[in-house]
């Protein structure tokens, strides 16, 4: 990796006109017109890392000039000088004396590190001809823990514990792996209850999701309070109640009102409720969590760091953990925040609505099983059906299952003449 050389980033403000197709909305994001921040390392080999974060339509253009101003500090550097401290690199971009005021390590300084980030990670796997998945789970413990950033956290994550967990998972991970090539990991499908389907609609789709394969569906909440139970209802009719179904109200309530609803719908038996309430609430959420057992209480997706999901871990505000590929600074604190949840006894379930995020997460969910909580039960991962066709690597399912992928990389690059029809306006170069 000494031989390759980042001589360039190329950014593209990328923009899919989805507010204007019947893919449906939630209570709060009514009009989304799916984006992502999409920036290109360019090497002098020829290999590519590919990164991106997504966003949803306006604004798009803050976090791309974030990441322009990060991809500087990969310009004429090699690869090998990069990822030898994954974790002292991690911390240049989320550490830059005067951008860091912008945050520190949240908005749309954060967003663009993931981009600049995941980028990296792909071109290392690249580099080494393995998914990003596999090249994680096949590293020393030693290693991992140095990708990591443990300030902040050390009061619940001490370092020598991550990697007395890491250690003692790796002398059992050859049975796991086997495991996940054969089966794949459990998913589950929000394809089915997004706001403005008709009632036809919402049972056309749940029982073409039985016939697939799938027994885990989701359904977006946080309308009128009647008309969510009657949906929820028809959701029910057709899935049964052996399935399991799981509420989402995209932070649409205060916590008094969430309360109020997720009790109203607990005749449902939702296995989860998400996001109830504002992200940022984590005495909210764990107020939530006490007064609506025995549902449990899902949110993460909109956390902007690891010392948010600690402290939600600490106050036992959450009985799910929905990391995000991409609102964090990527892979390398996605490690720090699996661990923590091990450590908390808390399931990991990763968000996957929007551009590339189901691409990225299958490959920290398997590195979560292999390397970190060694069980898929309680565990799924988000499916949603959209854009994957804009991908050279796009997810497969199968019966309900994400099934690995093997080709080298995160999953993430976009075919050339996808970045070339959404493009908005138009990408931009930095090179030295």
């Amino acid at each position: 990796m000494n031989d390759i050389r980042i001589e360039r980033i190329r950014t593209i403000d990328l923009r899919f006109p989805t507010s204007r197709e019947a893919i449906g909305s939630d209570a709060v994001n009514k009009d989304p017109d799916y984006s992502a921040a999409y920036c290109i390392l360019e090497t002098n080999t020829g290999l590519e890392g590919h990164g991106l974060t997504f966003t949803l339509g306006r604004g798009t253009d803050l976090v791309v000039q974030a990441v322009e101003f990060l991809g500087r500090k990969l310009v004429n550097r090699s690869l090998a000088s990069i990822v030898e401290n994954m974790g002292a690199f991690s911390r240049e971009l989320t550490g830059e004396s005067q951008f860091r005021w912008l945050g520190p390590e949240k908005g749309v300084t954060h967003l663009a590190t993931a981009a600049v980030l995941n980028a990296v990670w792909d071109l290392w796997a690249k580099a080494v001809g393995k998914p990003v998945w596999q090249l994680l789970a096949e590293m020393e413990a030693e290693q991992i823990v140095s990708c990591i950033d443990f300030q902040y956290i050390d009061d619940l994550l001490p370092q020598e514990e991550a990697l007395a967990m890491l250690q003692q998972s790796a002398k059992t991970m050859a049975e796991r792996k086997e495991i996940l090539l054969r089966d794949g990991y459990p998913a589950y499908t929000t394809s089915v209850g997004w706001f403005g389907y008709s009632e036809e609609k919402i049972r056309r789709l749940a029982r073409e999701g039985l016939a697939d394969g799938w027994t885990h569906f989701k359904l977006k909440v946080g309308g009128d309070a009647l008309e969510d139970l009657r949906r929820g209802h028809i959701v029910r009719e057709e899935i049964g109640w052996e399935n399991k179904l799981m509420v989402d109200a995209n932070q649409r309530w205060g916590v008094l009102e969430a309360i109020r609803s997720t009790n109203q719908l607990a005749e449902l038996k939702p296995w989860w409720m998400e996001e109830p309430t504002s992200p940022d609430d984590i005495l909210g959420h764990a107020r939530i969590r006490r007064e609506c057992k025995p549902v449990r209480i899902a949110t993460g997706e909109h956390c902007h760091n690891r010392v948010m999901f600690k402290q939600l871990l600490q106050a036992e505000a959450i009985d799910v953990c929905q990391i995000d590929s991409c609102r964090v600074a990527g892979v390398n604190e996605n490690l720090a925040i699996i661990l923590m949840a091990a450590k908390a006894g808390v399931v990991v379930c990763p968000h996957a609505g929007g551009v590339g995020l189901c691409e990225y997460v299958q490959h920290l969910s398997a590195f979560d099983y292999l390397r970190v909580s060694g069980t898929m039960q309680d565990r799924v991962i988000e499916y949603v059906d959209h854009l994957h066709e804009h991908f050279l690597d796009p997810v497969r399912i199968e019966r309900g299952r994400y099934r690995m992928p093997v080709t080298p990389g995160y999953s993430i690059q976009v075919k050339p003449e996808t970045l070339e029809q959404y493009a908005f306006p138009a990408g931009s170069v930095w090179s030295e």
